[in-house]
């Protein structure tokens, strides 16, 4: 398989500097299950799209501290190539802001979190278990990081899992899309200094309360597995 990873994440801070960028986080997670597997970023979030994916098997859109609804150029060039794909039945996988995205592109709404900001580690209830999905627990833990999330859910999608505070956590549309709004890429080490990145915007309480949850591991290797088994079935569907 060779997927494009399309990079929505804004995030250049020293920080970022300092850990893989996403590119390189989201092929990890696939070559995890799939080690011969390729890859190639385009940096969407700077305007570099893919001039066709016909050379690739599926896309792969990564997380963001930008916002779907920020109005942004780029953002909006990348609803009208996730509708495009979507006509067309190619293979997507979207995680976090890329779950957004594909929501907002195909008549969903995004808003704040009810309850503000969700991070750390989450239980995720599996509602709708696809066979790509075949081998996940019946509660699947992935790590979060989100101020925003789908409300209102395209009429076409399929709600596959639901987590505390979060109750369209997962969505699939037919067989050819597949997204999660926590970051299956994410390692244990990257959550926990992202925890102490960020705790000046958590506040005391969240940030002690995501570190309590993080004493778990998410469930990175399974989840992998099944984004592996969606492409492959997608394929073998088109």
């Amino acid at each position: 398989m060779h997927l494009a990873i399309l990079m929505t994440n804004t995030d250049e801070s020293a920080f970022a500097q300092r850990h893989p960028r996403d590119g390189e986080k989201f092929t990890d997670l696939v070559q995890r299950v799939r080690p011969g597997w390729t890859t190639e970023v385009f940096p969407v979030k700077d305007g570099v799209f893919p001039e066709t994916l016909e050379p690739f098997d599926g896309a792969m859109i990564t997380g963001s501290p930008a916002s779907v609804n920020s109005g942004a150029e780029w953002t909006a060039r990348l609803f009208d190539l996730i509708r495009e794909l979507h006509s067309g039945a190619f293979p997507i996988f979207g995680a976090c802001f890329g779950h957004q995205a594909i929501a907002v592109a195909l008549g969903g709404r995004v808003s704040p979190s009810p309850g503000g900001w969700v991070h750390g580690l989450t239980r995720n209830e599996i509602l709708v278990r696809r066979d790509w999905m075949r081998d996940l627990p019946e509660e699947v833990n992935l790590y979060a990081s989100h101020a925003e999330q789908v409300l209102e859910p395209p009429a076409e999608a399929d709600i596959l899992a639901r987590s505390e505070g979060c109750p369209i956590s997962g969505m699939a549309f037919g067989r050819h899309i597949y997204t999660t709004q926590h970051h299956p890429e994410m390692t244990h080490d990257f959550i926990l200094a992202l925890t102490e990145e960020m705790a000046g915007i958590l506040g005391p309480d969240l940030t002690r309360q995501a570190l309590t949850t993080l004493q778990e591991r998410s469930d990175m290797d399974a989840f992998a597995e099944s984004v592996a088994k969606f492409f492959e079935q997608a394929r073998e569907e088109s």
